[in-house]
């Protein structure tokens, strides 16, 4: 691991000048280090620019317009000791920040709640074509964190009140102040609950997205070192991963419109899955940005895989 002295400090301080200077800087501690990209971004590079941006108040996309304009002692010191924090401590840059984006839209996010990532994203930008048929009135979020997807289904779909369920009060603290961000309170509304345990019996959703926790605890144990500053409970889901999967797949039916959309992400636990319920024959999307383990069903499919999910 790397480790930024004070003798690195002070020349860094002293003879770096410009944006592009310290970006270079922080690209090769990061090459010289054993971080992990994956909360935002997936390179060395990307990772030190959106580190100096951040630090600079600048948007994330604003390098080419601000690469050779200079920086004042402090800022510099600033960029160190944001830098000091993503290698020593291995924090997320998110976190770091507080800010994280998702379905181009910016969430406030800390260590009470995962870091937005979901391929889900890329459904939501297509209005979940082509399997939607209508436009939902309603929409249920499932284990929800921070609120991301919720919120971005509420854009997407104007018209819908969302339901973010989560069993974490910390979490739902998280979701409401995204929601008053995003000015969707008479729309998106907080829950806690236990995955459908709290939920009353005879609603009914249009669309339910799951990304429920899916790491079983032996793929726990060997995740890089930022996995630590995540929620443990939004991470794993007993020995298999696959406690709350299947306890959402099994309940879905009774709060799903007959003619409604079940979505569900298990990521890289998807074989943990079709072990778990081997006489179902899941839809494992393709997606064009990439990303494993979502599965789309109806209504009718849910219904028919009814004595296939009983006995699991």
């Amino acid at each position: 691991m790397t480790n930024i002295n004070d003798w690195d400090t002070h020349r860094a301080i002293t003879e770096l000048r410009t944006i592009k200077d310290m970006c270079r800087w922080c690209y090769s501690r990061m090459n010289e280090s054993d971080v992990f990209f994956g909360h935002g971004t997936n390179n060395a590079w990307d990772e030190s620019t959106q580190l100096v941006l951040n630090t600079l108040s600048l948007p994330w996309h604003s390098y080419e317009n601000f690469s050779d304009a200079g920086l004042t002692t402090t800022e510099r010191q600033k960029i160190i000791y944001n830098l000091k924090a993503r290698l020593h401590e291995r924090t997320p840059l998110p976190y770091i920040f507080n800010q994280a984006w998702f379905c181009d839209l910016p969430f406030y996010v800390d260590e009470r709640v995962l870091i937005p990532r979901s391929p889900i994203a890329e459904l939501l930008k297509k209005h979940l074509q082509p399997w939607l048929a209508y436009e939902p009135a309603r929409i249920l979020d499932m284990c929800t964190g921070s609120g991301c997807i919720g919120i971005a289904a509420a854009y997407e779909f104007p018209e819908s009140e969302v339901d973010l369920v989560d069993i974490s009060l910390d979490a739902l603290e998280v979701a409401q102040q995204n929601i008053d961000d995003h000015h969707l309170t008479d729309r998106v509304f907080p829950m806690q609950s236990d995955l459908f345990k709290g939920i009353p019996e005879g609603v009914k959703y249009d669309i339910i997205i799951a990304n429920p926790p899916y790491v079983d605890r032996e793929d726990f144990d060997a995740m890089p070192s930022e996995f630590v500053h995540e929620p443990a409970i939004a991470l794993i889901s007993g020995n298999d991963g696959m406690d709350a999967p299947g306890d959402i797949l099994r309940n879905a039916l009774k709060y799903l419109c007959e003619d409604g959309l079940f979505i569900m992400e298990v990521g890289y636990s998807m074989h943990n899955l079709e072990q778990a319920f081997p006489g179902i024959d899941f839809n494992w999307l393709e997606l064009e940005n990439g990303g494993d383990g979502i599965f789309i069903m109806t209504y009718e499919e849910l219904k028919a895989n009814q004595e296939a999910l009983a006995g699991n």
